[in-house]
């Protein structure tokens, strides 16, 4: 699962920015994910909640946006969207991706971020 490590890690940089700004409490955060990372919202909210419990993130909310995944292809060079199903095994690695228009390897270019957009507090 690691969704877990990424929102612990990401738990920590709020916790620190909130602390430089003399924050009392965490009211929103907001981040951007993804589809490529293959981090499931479901998952990074249960662990945002858990790692909130008792800090000053904790009642806070969470709002993910999702970003589309953009794939460029090594044969023909197509760059563009890929539609991929949600599978588990993704979770354990980088699925193989293939060109939609050829079939050929494609690398993705886009959409395996996940990165703290903004927070909201009180001081």
């Amino acid at each position: 699962m690691h969704e877990f490590s990424a929102v612990s890690q990401m738990v920590e940089l709020v916790l620190e920015e909130a602390k430089r700004r003399n924050a009392k409490r965490v009211l929103e955060v907001r981040v951007s994910v993804g589809k490529l990372s293959f981090l499931n919202p479901e998952q990074l909210r249960f662990a945002y909640k858990v790692l909130s419990e008792g800090t000053i993130l904790e009642n806070s909310r969470l709002r993910i946006e999702e970003k589309e995944g953009v794939i460029q292809c090594s044969k023909c060079g197509y760059k563009g969207g890929i539609s991929v199903e949600d599978n588990p095994y993704y979770h354990l690695g980088i699925p193989f991706l293939r060109c939609p228009k050829c079939g050929g390897e494609a690398s993705i270019v886009e959409g395996r971020d996940f990165s703290i957009k903004s927070i909201r507090i009180e001081v």
